[in-house]
């Protein structure tokens, strides 16, 4: 089975001053993503303001990021959607493009109640894009807090193309026996970028995340000096990165990341609402900050 190996960045979706989706933007990005040596992109996930975009708007972003790729980075579609209708339409037209899989995160209104009805969600949805891959999008941003380890178990029977799991949790136990579920069939990225070090002694092979779009090289060293045992330099990495996620938390973790594209030149404007904006100010505080992170390589 193929896995997500190396860095995924979560892309911003760009847009322009009025809110509209900047698709040319997409371009820079990818071709940024690249340079840096990131091999895939989760797309319209948590980051990208999936749920923020119509229908229309995401099978447009997914269309450009295929052309934009040109085949250099792995692409995973997040299709998940309130409502199954809009999810489904989204796994199809997935199903169409050159990409490596589909995702979803469970629904954050009304919930899967138990493992099998979160199962069967997954399933309708995997079933729409079948020869595609499929990721359960674990976060508790979602609010469906079920065991994972029993979800693998289940699924593993019921969904003939699930490749395994984006886990975005600090629960480093129940990711050790997701990494373990029959013998380490399944697919499990690791998706704190604040963790990454347990994340990596835990098992896993790829990491998702916001932070790998604009900070990739400092994970790359990280994940080097982790190899080699140099925990010094580890620690060293992890002071920058808890710099970085200071300046996230502070203003907000998807408008300040937005801030921060823009040290590589690429300007993708504000988050949509309900998520506030960053004043002028602001972003030229989180820029100063970022700064004296001192993680651009």
């Amino acid at each position: 089975m193929e896995k997500l190996t190396g860095l995924i960045a979560a892309p911003h979706t760009p847009f322009t001053a009025d809110g509209s989706v900047n698709y040319p933007v997409i371009d820079q990005i990818a071709a940024h993503l690249i340079q840096q040596g990131v091999k895939g992109a989760y797309v319209c996930g948590t980051t990208g303001e999936g749920i923020h975009c119509s229908v229309e708007e995401r099978k447009k972003i997914a269309e450009r990021w295929v052309s934009a790729s040109d085949g250099k980075l792995s692409i995973t579609l997040h299709t998940g959607a309130l409502s199954i209708a809009d999810s489904l339409e989204l796994s199809r037209h997935a199903e169409t493009l050159d990409i490596f899989a589909t995702s979803v995160i469970g629904p954050c209104f009304f919930k899967p109640g138990n493992i099998d009805d979160l199962v069967e969600y997954c399933r309708i949805n995997a079933a729409a894009a079948p020869s595609k891959g499929f990721y359960y999008y674990h976060s508790g941003m979602s609010g469906v807090n079920l065991d994972m380890e029993q979800f693998l178990l289940v699924a593993a029977d019921r969904i003939p193309n699930l490749t395994g799991m984006k886990f975005n949790s600090s629960d480093m136990y129940e990711y050790q026996r997701c990494v373990r579920v029959n013998n380490g069939q399944f697919d499990i990225p690791f998706g704190v970028d604040e963790f990454l070090p347990a994340g990596l002694a835990c098992g896993a092979v790829g990491a998702v995340g916001s932070t790998y779009n604009y900070a990739a090289p400092l994970y790359h060293r990280l994940i080097d000096s982790f190899n080699r045992g140099d925990q010094q330099d580890v620690a060293a990495c992890m002071d920058k990165v808890i710099a970085i996620i200071r300046v996230l938390v502070q203003y907000g973790g998807v408008a300040a990341g937005k801030v921060a594209m823009k040290l590589h030149g690429i300007d993708v404007g504000d988050p949509r609402r309900p998520l506030r904006p960053m004043t002028e100010q602001q972003k030229q505080d989180a820029l100063q900050a970022f700064r004296k992170a001192d993680f651009l390589m």
